[in-house]
């Protein structure tokens, strides 16, 4: 099992960019996951883990279970912050990501670890959670909510959601 996971900085990147790489990563696990069906254990080719660090532009995206009337800026109040917005194929409602930001998106082949979603979303939480601590800022889950939440006393007092 390749539990090996390759780690990219891309720096400030357009979030539609961003989305077209991760999903040529996504395709190619999935091709090789294909590929490997057919033939033997021995001549298989591991599938790879990724990390992927970027930052993005001014950009608003609405995931599928959202509601567009949650954007709370038209399309005018968009050009004028030289902002973007995309629907996308990922659960969740309105989200915003922006200069100073940093994004992390995974894509790792689950295979190589464990197959259960919900642990491994939790695990991805604590992990935040803890790191988060070791800064001084005081985080936690919210009830019936997936991603991590910055305590109501704390300065930054924000979602820093998760984007799954």
């Amino acid at each position: 099992m390749n539990k090996q996971v390759l780690f990219q900085d891309l720096g400030l990147m357009d979030y539609k960019a961003c989305w077209d790489y991760q999903e040529s990563l996504f395709n190619e696990t999935v091709s090789q996951k294909i590929a490997n069906r057919d033939l033997d254990p021995s001549a298989q080719t591991e599938t790879k883990n990724h990390l992927l660090f970027v930052e993005h532009p001014h950009v608003y995206t609405l995931g599928k279970s959202g509601d567009a009337s949650h954007l709370l800026i038209n399309q005018h109040q968009l050009e004028e912050k030289e902002a973007t917005y995309y629907k996308i194929n990922r659960g969740g409602d309105i989200t915003y990501h922006g200069p100073g930001q940093l994004v992390g998106y995974p894509i790792l082949d689950l295979d190589h670890f464990f197959t259960d979603i919900h642990k491994y979303l939790r695990l991805l939480e604590e992990t935040i959670i803890l790191t988060l601590d070791e800064y001084g800022i005081k985080a936690g889950r919210s009830k019936g909510e997936t991603g991590v939440w910055l305590d109501e006393d704390n300065v930054f007092k924000a979602h820093a959601w998760l984007g799954f």
